[in-house]
């Protein structure tokens, strides 16, 4: 997994590069030292994880999010202070790590991105405590997976149905496929994703597809190739 560290202080770089040097499926691709820096490095590296501090002396880690043109890498913000956890959230990180960084809280917050050892590969983890936390607006849920009926792409961000409610999620379809339990949650379209558990109804569709009735009167489709799978899974 490609990392860059993005901090304006030396000395937390160089301890964040020493911590992560346990991790052997990390590679260091490089390192900023203030907002500007890192949108440049971002852009020239492409990293696949960013380690961001939130203050820094041209503007904050916040504000580096906000200035990117292309859709962000995964986010672990490490600084002195809680104050901004909740906003953090805000904008999806991976996590929070405090300085001085722990050693088993980086590895903890490295499982979120990391791929599962190859025994285990074909069953990913879900998110911790089986829980994802969604802000809309004003309102914060935090929503244990089983009650989500069902995750819609809508560019960049995922439409999020469970209860009565249908909060926009800052972050995309593919990205939260990657941290869902293939067992329980499945990709019918390029814009869906259904909890299995929640389907009340199947019925034909043209061209050998399938219709799903799920909880809450949701209707979805699925294609030929799709609907083969979906029986295959179930046991159709």
């Amino acid at each position: 997994m490609r990392v860059l560290i993005i901090d304006d202080e030396r000395l937390a770089r160089d301890e964040l590069r020493r911590l992560l040097l346990e991790h052997p499926q990390v590679e260091i691709v490089g390192e900023a030292a203030s907002v500007q820096e890192g949108l440049q490095q971002i852009a020239r590296l492409s990293p696949e994880l960013i380690f961001l501090d939130v203050q820094m002396p041209d503007g904050s880690g916040f504000d580096l999010l906000t200035a990117l043109e292309q859709p962000p890498p995964a986010v672990i913000f490490t600084t002195a202070y809680d104050r901004y956890a909740i906003r953090a959230f805000d904008v999806s990180a991976l996590d929070y790590l405090l300085k001085p960084v722990d050693p088993p809280r980086l590895a903890q917050a490295l499982q979120k991105r990391l791929p599962a050892p190859v025994a285990a590969a074909a069953e990913p983890p879900p998110p911790p405590d089986g829980k994802v936390f969604i802000k809309d607006g004003e309102r914060c849920w935090f929503v244990a997976l089983d009650d989500i009926v069902l995750f819609e792409s809508e560019g960049n961000y995922t439409r999020v149905y469970f209860d009565h409610h249908r909060p926009l999620l800052l972050r995309s379809l593919s990205q939260m496929e990657a941290r869902l339990d293939a067992a329980k949650f499945m990709r019918v379209s390029r814009s869906q994703i259904v909890n299995l558990a929640c389907v009340t109804g199947i019925a034909p569709a043209p061209a050998g597809g399938m219709a799903l009735t799920l909880q809450g009167d949701l209707r979805v489709g699925m294609s030929r190739r799709r609907a083969i799978l979906f029986k295959q899974l179930n046991r159709l």
